[in-house]
C-alpha cells in the first residue's frame, strides 16, 4: 500500500471515528434520561443486559439459560455469548471506579458506538476497493436508516455486531486474492454463525463469491480459497468448544447449536474440496466441475443431516404464530407494511439496488458484481422479512457512493437529488410524512411502569403480556412466565391460556403454574381482537374492573397498569 492509499485509509478512519463520536454524543444527550434509568430501546437489549448481569454474577459462561423466564427450571436461550463480550468487559472494567449502575449505563452507551465506528471504517474500505470515495460512503453509512438504529446507545443486542461481520466478509470477498483475505472471510463467516442465523443467506453469498473467483482467478483465487476453507474448518471446530452452550443439544437450528454446527461443517466441505483440487488444476473447466460437484454434495449433505436448518423458526406453535409472531414487526414482509413504513424501511435499499445494477453493468468488474450479489440477497431477505432492512441499507452504500460521484459530473441539481435519493434518513422522513400520526398513549401503561409497581413486591412468578417479560427480568427479582422468544412456547401458551380463559379455569391454571402475580395494561392483548374485551374471560373482566375473588388488586383504583396477587385458596370443610 503506497503513501497515497495509506493517507486515504487514515483520513477515512479519522472521519469515521469522529463522526461516530459526534453522533454518539448527540444520541446520548437525546436519550440520556432513558439511558440513565436503563430503559433500553428494545426488549432484546434488556434481555441481553440481564444475560450479561447473570454471567457477571456467577452464571457459567456456557450456561445461556434464562432461569427466571418460562416454567421452571427456565428457558434455554438461542443466543450466543459472543455478543455479550464487549458490553460485559466494559461493565467489568468500569464497575470498580464507577459503581455497578454507572458502569452499566456507560457500557450500554459505548458498546454500540464502538461497533458504529467499526461499521463506518469497513464501509469506507469497501467503497475504496470499488474505486469510490470512502468519505462519501462514511457519510451515507451514517445516514443509512434503518441500519443506524442498530448502533444507537442502548442497542446492545447482536444485530450491530452481525452487520459489521457481514460487511467484513464483503470487504474480504472483493479484495485481493490472498491467503489473508480468505482467512478474514472465513473468520467473519464463523463468527457470524456463532452470533446467529439471520445473516446466513449473506454468508452463503460470500461463499459463492469466493468460489466463483476461485474458478476464474487461478492462483489468486486459490490463495483466497485456501485461507477461507482452512479458517472455516478450524474456526468452526474451535467455536464448537469455546461457544458450546447449555443449549448445544437442543434439537433446533435457531442458534449456534449442534444441529447448526453439523450443517455448517458439512457445507464447509465444499470450499475444502475446492482448496485441495485447486492445487491440482488451474483449468476453468476442471474447477467448474469441482465447484458444481463439491457444492451440490456438501449442500445436500447439510440439508439431509440437519433439515431443521431449512426452517430455523418453523417449530413455533401455530396458535402462537398467529397471536404473537404474526404481530412482530421485523418478521413481516415489506409489502405488508403501510406505504410510509415500507418507504422508510426499504427506500434506501431499493434505490441502492438500482445503483448497484448500473455500477456492475457499466464497470463490469468482479468487485461490483459481488457487491450487487450481496445487495440482491439482502433485498430478497428484506422483501420476505423486514428484519433484513438494516443489512440491505448498508449493502447499498458503496453503489450509492458511486451514484453520487456520477451525479457530481452532471451539476448541482443532479448532485442534490442523488444525495436525497441515497440518504436513508431522507426516506425515513418521507415515510413519516406518508404515515398517519400515531395516537398518543392516554394511559401511560408500559412494561417499565408495570416493572416499577412489581419491583417492591416479594419475588414470585408473574403472568403478564409477552413484552413485559424482559423489563420485569431486568428491573425486578421476579420470575416471568412469558417473554418474546420463540423457544418459550410453553410459557407463552400458558400465559395466553390464563388470560383468555373464564375466571374459574384461569384460577386453576394460575395455581397449577404457581403464579404469584398477574399484571396487564388497560388495552392489553389487542392482538386477540374482541376476545380481549370479553368479560367472560379473565383479561376482559380485569380490564372492565371485574376482579374475581381469587385475585387481590395491588395497584390503585383506576390505574392503567393493573397488578394483582393471588389470594390463598379457600379451604374445603368436611361434613
Amino acid at each position: 500500500m503506497g503513501p497515497g492509499p495509506l493517507r486515504s485509509v487514515r483520513r477515512d478512519s479519522l472521519l469515521a471515528i469522529g463522526l461516530a463520536v459526534l453522533l454518539g454524543i448527540a444520541w446520548t444527550v437525546r436519550d440520556h434520561v432513558a439511558l440513565g434509568a436503563l430503559r433500553l430501546p428494545d426488549t432484546d437489549d434488556l434481555m441481553r443486559l440481564q444475560q450479561i448481569r447473570d454471567w457477571l454474577a456467577g452464571q457459567p459462561f456456557a450456561d445461556l439459560a434464562q432461569h427466571r423466564l418460562g416454567p421452571a427450571p427456565g428457558l434455554e436461550m438461542h443466543w450466543s455469548r459472543l455478543a455479550d463480550l464487549v458490553p460485559a468487559a466494559l461493565i467489568f472494567l468500569l464497575t470498580p471506579p464507577l459503581g455497578p449502575h454507572a458502569a452499566s449505563v456507560a457500557a450500554i452507551t459505548l458498546a454500540p458506538l464502538l461497533l458504529f465506528a467499526a461499521m463506518l471504517v469497513v464501509i469506507a474500505a469497501i467503497a475504496r476497493r470499488l474505486g469510490q470515495s470512502g468519505r462519501v460512503a462514511i457519510i451515507l453509512g451514517a445516514l443509512a436508516f434503518p441500519a443506524i438504529t442498530l448502533f444507537a446507545p442502548g442497542r446492545i443486542d447482536h444485530h450491530a455486531l452481525q452487520a459489521v461481520l457481514v460487511l467484513a466478509l464483503l470487504h474480504a470477498c472483493i479484495g485481493r486474492g490472498t491467503l489473508g483475505q480468505g482467512a478474514i472471510a472465513g473468520a467473519a463467516t464463523v463468527l457470524s454463525l456463532v452470533v446467529g442465523m439471520e445473516a446466513v443467506p449473506l454468508l452463503a453469498a460470500g461463499g459463492a463469491a469466493i468460489a466463483l473467483r476461485w474458478r476464474l482467478d487461478a492462483a489468486a483465487g486459490q490463495a483466497r480459497m485456501a485461507g477461507y476453507a482452512t479458517v472455516l474448518l478450524l474456526g468452526l471446530s474451535a467455536a464448537a468448544v469455546i461457544f458450546r452452550s447449555s443449549g448445544w443439544n437442543v434439537a433446533a437450528c435457531d442458534g449456534f447449536t449442534a444441529t447448526l454446527w453439523r450443517a455448517a461443517m458439512l457445507a464447509a466441505m465444499a470450499p475444502a474440496a475446492m482448496a485441495v483440487a485447486g492445487f491440482a488444476t488451474q483449468s476453468v473447466v476442471g474447477r467448474t466441475a469441482v465447484l458444481v460437484a463439491a457444492g451440490a454434495l456438501a449442500l445436500a449433505g447439510a440439508a439431509l443431516n440437519a433439515p431443521a436448518c431449512l426452517h430455523p423458526y418453523g417449530q413455533v406453535d401455530p396458535l402462537l404464530a398467529r397471536l404473537w409472531l404474526a404481530h412482530v414487526n421485523e418478521a413481516q414482509p415489506l409489502a405488508a407494511l403501510p406505504i410510509g413504513k415500507a418507504i422508510a424501511a426499504g427506500g434506501m435499499a431499493l434505490v441502492g439496488l438500482g445503483a448497484g445494477l448500473w455500477l456492475a453493468w457499466t464497470t463490469r468488474t468482479a468487485a461490483a458484481w459481488i457487491v450487487l450479489g450481496f445487495q440482491v440477497t439482502a433485498v430478497a431477505i428484506l422483501l420476505v422479512q423486514v428484519r433484513g432492512a438494516p443489512l440491505a441499507a448498508l449493502a447499498a452504500v458503496p453503489a450509492l457512493a458511486a451514484m453520487i460521484s456520477a451525479a457530481r459530473l452532471r451539476g448541482p441539481l443532479a448532485l442534490v437529488l442523488a444525495w436525497l435519493a441515497a440518504s436513508g434518513i431522507a426516506h425515513a422522513g418521507l415515510g413519516d410524512r406518508l404515515s398517519p400520526a400515531a395516537a398518543p398513549s392516554r394511559h401511560g401503561c408500559t412494561p417499565a411502569v408495570a416493572a416499577a409497581r412489581l419491583a417492591a413486591l416479594p419475588p414470585g412468578l408473574v403472568a403478564a403480556p409477552i413484552d413485559f417479560g424482559p423489563a420485569l427480568l431486568a428491573t425486578t427479582r421476579h420470575r416471568v412466565l412469558a417473554g418474546p422468544y420463540h423457544r418459550d412456547t410453553q410459557g407463552i401458551r400458558a400465559m395466553y391460556d390464563l388470560f383468555l380463559s373464564p375466571s374459574t379455569q384461569a384460577e386453576a391454571l394460575a395455581r397449577r403454574w404457581g403464579v404469584d402475580y398477574v399484571a396487564l395494561c388497560k388495552d392489553g392483548f389487542a392482538e386477540v381482537g374482541d376476545r380481549a374485551r370479553d368479560h367472560r374471560l379473565l383479561a376482559g373482566s380485569l380490564v372492565a374492573g371485574q376482579v374475581p375473588p381469587w385475585l387481590r388488586p395491588l395497584s390503585p383504583a383506576g390505574a392503567s397498569t393493573r397488578v394483582y396477587t393471588l389470594t390463598q385458596p379457600a379451604r374445603r370443610t368436611t361434613q
